[in-house]
């Protein structure tokens, strides 16, 4: 199995809770708490939130990555400005502080890097930063808040800035599974330990694993079987890592995606094309595992995957 891992780094933040460290499983517990720059973190909420911050002002970043909708948007390609069909499926925002790539091609080795670029993306945002500080410098509650969170009028950096301490801080402690880590076995049934055990057993643990169950090394996409001769109709979007990289060993390799709430974030794959869990975890065992996935031990997987559902500002996601 071919797997290339990247070490995982939270830059900006402080990790509380003594969450890293409580567990010798390969899964660890997100901690409590992430400490932060509140200022930075509630003038990076505002700019989230503000369709202002795309090109024709119809477009915000909670657009594709929605609170209730377990921080993606369950469509199989999200669309930007001018209703604008994206090449990939919308990964879920919630707890990309935990991840050391970003974009499924491993593009962003940083979320700045990744926020400097979704707002040039024409299909996404569609502008320029230059345009982006000169239209929220003529605002007075935003001239106001970056003269008071940063010292001076938005620019560039200081707005990148602010949303990615935002989205730093959009974690989801508390998953029934984060805490039978932290020692209380009661917080997952028998089953869902026995799910456990054979999601460790077939080897899924080898690539999603770490705080955010994966979100920390790249994969092939059909490491035992062609997926995408079976699927057909193959996009530039399919050759993943390959469009960054050229080299022929990185085709159809992709950044694992992070389990975390995966319950609530169908479709599947970063070409939406799973629409259930069910499907999702079938197709890992045809063409990850190479075999099929027998009924018992899958609704058992499925029935641990549901224990990483995590809670959000205190409440449960659902």
């Amino acid at each position: 199995m071919r797997c290339w891992l990247v070490g995982a780094m939270v830059a900006g933040a402080t990790l509380c809770g003594g969450a890293l460290a409580q567990s010798n499983e390969p899964i660890k517990p997100i901690p409590l708490e992430m400490k932060l720059d509140q200022r930075k973190v509630s003038l990076g909420e505002k700019l989230f939130f503000d369709r202002r911050v795309s090109e024709d002002g119809t477009v915000a970043c909670f657009a594709c990555h929605g609170f209730n909708t377990g921080g993606a948007d369950r469509t199989p390609l999200s669309r930007g400005i001018r209703g604008q069909e994206g090449a990939v499926n919308a990964p879920s925002i919630f707890n990309l502080a935990f991840n050391s790539r970003f974009s499924w091609d491993g593009r962003n080795e940083s979320l700045e890097d990744q926020i400097l670029k979704l707002m040039l993306n024409p299909k996404v945002m569609g502008t320029t930063w230059e345009k982006l500080s000169a239209r929220l410098n003529t605002q007075p509650d935003y001239v106001e808040a970056f003269k008071s969170v940063f010292g001076e009028q938005a620019n560039a950096k200081n707005i990148s800035e602010a949303i990615v301490a935002f989205e730093r801080s959009l974690i989801t402690p508390n998953a029934r599974f984060d805490k039978y880590l932290r020692g209380d076995k009661t917080a997952i049934t028998e089953e869902e330990q026995r799910g456990y055990q054979k999601f460790k057993a077939y080897g899924c643990i080898a690539c999603h694993q770490g705080v955010n169950v994966g979100g920390n090394m790249f994969q092939v996409f059909g490491v035992m079987g062609d997926y995408f001769k079976k699927r057909g109709n193959i996009t530039p979007a399919d050759f993943g890592r390959f469009n960054q990289t050229k080299n022929e060993a990185d085709k159809h390799v992709f950044r694992v995606p992070s389990l975390r709430n995966v319950a609530l974030t169908p479709p599947y794959f970063h070409d939406g094309s799973a629409a259930t869990l069910d499907d999702a975890v079938d197709i890992m065992f045809q063409y990850q595992l190479g075999r099929p996935a027998p009924k018992a031990d899958k609704e058992l997987i499925i029935k641990f995957l549901r224990t990483l559902t995590g809670e959000f500002r205190g409440k449960p996601l659902q």
